[in-house]
């Protein structure tokens, strides 16, 4: 039996961790991959306060990581947790043949690349189609590539493909970005990036690796197929809720719903960051989203009388 278990290890996650083992509160996090979450893939944050030149996700991610081993969050890597279940006070992880007992839990499991389900997608996943830009840019250096999507992720990683690939298409369904200003502005300033606007990727086709790609044009009904090496999919994310059980309500995107004090329906149970209906999907916002919650989480052991309440400062 711990005090908190934290689910999910990117920067709500950790930040929760850093603020509840800080205040002598024994906490765990369990996470299904690699610590860090998809601000691990960012190539380069440059709103992250403190660093004016900017941070490499993994970096910062690190760092957040180092910082809460520090203060004696313990922390568990490759721990999927398929199941919580609330029995009476306890909640209770399972993960594989393994379950993790807490008075208190906080869900910070974040969201996970959407797939379009178009033919060829699964069978050229690693071999030319990919939801990462930081982890396979160097496979594609000199090729021609596309990127599908408008928005800010979107042309962030066509940005960072910019430097590897000869050409770089981002493929738009709509007739405008969504991206912000500033990196519209970036990205139609380079000229290894095209765009390809009223258009959707709908098939992939290649022998052992991707070789090309059928577009449709959504206004003419009109198809081409263009040679490409690569395909890099940013057509949003589904939040990872599905282990939550009926007693945390999810709104209509699957998105975990709390109140002001990152509450959810379940008492004990608290929601931070991307996994949150009404998040603000950064990173910045994330982690302090995961400070509320590791203090309201201690307010809430010490309402149960599992803990003593705080005496001391604050911060």
């Amino acid at each position: 039996m711990t005090d908190v278990l934290i689910i999910g290890g990117g920067p709500a996650g950790l930040t929760a961790g850093i603020y509840l083992c800080r205040a002598r509160i024994k906490a765990m996090l369990l996470e299904q991959q690699t610590v860090g979450g998809q601000a691990m893939l960012s190539p380069l944050i440059e709103n992250y306060p403190g660093f004016p030149d900017g941070i490499e996700g993994a970096t910062l991610m690190e760092r957040m990581k180092e910082q809460a081993e520090k203060f004696g969050l313990e922390i568990l890597s490759f721990q999927g947790v398929e199941q919580l279940l609330i029995e009476g006070d306890k909640k209770i992880a399972v993960s594989g043949a393994k379950s993790f007992e807490a008075r208190s839990a906080i869900i910070t499991a974040g969201r996970s690349p959407k797939k379009l389900g178009i033919p060829g997608e699964t069978e050229f996943t690693g071999r030319g189609v990919s939801y990462c830009a930081t982890c396979d840019a160097p496979f594609f250096r000199d090729r021609e590539i596309i990127v599908v999507g408008g928005g800010d992720a979107a042309i962030e990683e066509s940005l960072h493909l910019a430097s590897f690939a000869s050409k770089v298409t981002v493929v738009h369904r709509r007739s405008e970005l969504r991206a912000s200003e500033y990196l519209e502005e970036r990205a139609r300033a380079n000229p290894k990036i095209e765009f390809l606007f009223n258009s959707e990727l709908v098939e992939l086709r290649g022998e052992k690796t991707l070789s090309s790609a059928v577009i449709l044009n959504n206004l003419t009904g009109e198809k081409q197929e263009l040679p490409v090496s690569g395909v890099f999919l940013y057509v949003g994310n589904v939040p990872n809720t599905g282990f939550l059980p009926a007693e945390v309500d999810l709104d209509e995107n699957g998105y975990v719903k709390t109140n002001d004090r990152l509450e959810t329906t379940a008492p004990g149970v608290f929601a931070a960051g991307d996994v949150r209906s009404g998040s603000r999907k950064q990173v910045i916002c994330a982690a302090a989203e995961g400070a509320q919650a590791a203090m309201n989480a201690q307010g809430y052991l010490e309402s149960t009388g599992a803990r003593k309440p705080y005496e001391g400062g604050s911060n």
